[in-house]
């Protein structure tokens, strides 16, 4: 966005419209052991036409990925976003006031989100959801909170299968919460978790367990069992879905699960460096006045036609801090309204198909990298949902960064996340973006890449 830098007279206008003399004057409660006194270590300012230029040359830094395939994952997807969501989120009343306080002016605002809730309780067989929350990986620690919260207990099982950015997140929030977080590991033939194992980490101090579905290798967890394994024990099941996957496999809310969350980001939101997107969540009724974030109801005005209001909101805005069920206090208004287009857009059976989709394209991925002289499948060669692992006779490390140097996107380094993984352990993703032709150039790229970083 173009910004045009205030002069010195805009200054002095505006401190004399505010009353104050300087701008020092702003910062007088700052204790001055806080305060900065001096210059910023920072270069002298340059001109507009060489910093634009300056800009650009950054920029063309980043890969196009218009125009280069990706072949990258591990929680954000390139997927295609149809062009009603722009034309929709472009819209000049959508361009709303931060929070929709005020329901009389808001109710477009206010409409949107409920049928977003409504379509993300549909698709996750939950009957209450709320407006979004920051991402998929928030989602999750707040779910486990929730559990927290509704259970009195101080451990959290996670599977490792769960996403490695999430674990992180999750540790984060635990460590504040006065939460404990033990994962169980994965059998590595399998790239799924026993359920044996899963059932011998729960016990009466056990909050929650979090199960990710598909898994972060793209492959199917024993999910009903596992859910029923932690009902069982007293402990919040809390299943983290992706919404395409919605489309092909059973909500998680049919099979008991207590909390269903996930990100958005493949519905509506561009990869885009990695953000922004949307988290969504949503409960049993029983965890209801416990979910973290906005909720929109529906309701009936004076003259007792219907109406749209922020409803149950538990947060530290309007309530004691120590009774706050999150210091939430927003919602990813935007982003959720491209979900919610865009799951308009796809329909049921849209949805279902572009589910179906995302196994086809990574298995035919899959088989062609597997022709590749000395590249294996740890997993087997059973279904994965548009991510799969694969073991390169070379550390993957290398090969992703002589690839990116070639301008191309062939994968993640699995051992990044999972320090016991290979070396060579790539993960790779394949959405419905990913043609034949792509296909083969990543087939292609990864040979010359072998070839090149081999001792």
């Amino acid at each position: 966005m173009p910004y045009a830098p205030a002069t010195d007279d805009d200054l002095r206008h505006m401190l004399a419209a505010i009353g104050v003399d300087s701008v020092d004057e702003l910062f007088a409660d700052v204790p001055e052991a806080a305060r900065m006194r001096g210059e910023l270590d920072l270069p002298l300012g340059v001109g507009e036409a060489a910093l634009v230029a300056r800009a650009r040359a950054h920029a063309d830094r980043t890969l196009d990925l218009s125009r280069t395939p990706s072949f990258l994952g591990v929680g954000c997807y390139d997927h295609y976003v149809p062009a009603v969501v722009r034309a929709v989120v472009s819209r000049s009343e959508f361009a709303t006031a931060y929070t929709p306080y005020q329901p009389e002016v808001s109710q477009g605002t206010l409409q949107a989100i409920f049928e977003f809730q409504s379509c993300i309780a549909a698709l996750t067989g939950l009957p209450v959801a709320n407006a979004s929350l920051y991402d998929g990986a928030t989602a999750v620690a707040e779910a486990t909170y929730l559990a927290e919260q509704s259970t009195h207990r101080t451990r959290v099982v996670v599977l490792d299968t769960v996403s490695p950015q999430v674990r992180d997140v999750l540790a984060t929030y635990a460590s504040a919460y006065g939460m404990v977080v033990e994962t169980v590991a994965h059998e590595p033939g399998l790239g799924t978790v026993d359920p044996q194992r899963v059932l011998d980490a729960l016990g009466d101090d056990v909050a929650a367990l979090v199960v990710q579905q598909p898994n972060a290798f793209g492959l199917l967890e024993d999910a009903p069992r596992l859910v029923a394994d932690a009902e069982a024990a007293g402990a919040v099941p809390i299943v983290s879905a992706d919404p395409i996957s919605l489309g092909v496999l059973e909500a998680p809310g049919r099979y008991g699960a207590g909390v269903v969350v996930g990100d958005g980001q493949p519905l509506g939101c561009a990869p885009s460096a990695g953000g922004p997107a949307y988290g969504f969540m949503a409960a049993q009724e029983r965890y209801l006045r416990r979910m973290p974030g906005r909720i929109v109801g529906e309701t009936l005005d004076a003259d007792g036609a219907r109406g749209y209001v922020l409803t149950l909101q538990t947060r530290e805005q309007h309530i004691r801090r120590e009774r706050a069920t999150s210091n939430i206090c927003t919602n990813q208004a935007l982003c959720a309204l491209a979900g919610l287009v865009h799951m308009g857009w796809l329909g049921p059976r849209g949805l279902e198909q572009l589910g179906a989709i995302q196994f086809e394209r990574a298995g035919a991925t899959r088989r062609r990298v597997l022709d590749i002289a000395g590249v294996t499948s740890p997993h087997g060669a059973g279904p994965a949902f548009r991510e799969f692992l694969v073991e390169l006779p070379v550390p993957a490390e290398a090969v992703v960064e002589a690839a990116a140097a070639h301008g191309m996107l062939v994968g993640w380094p699995a051992a990044r996340g999972w320090p016991a993984l290979p070396a060579g352990a790539l993960l790779v993703a394949a959405t419905e973006q990913r043609t034949d032709d792509d296909i083969e150039a990543l087939a292609a790229e990864l040979e010359r890449c072998i070839a090149e970083v081999a001792p």
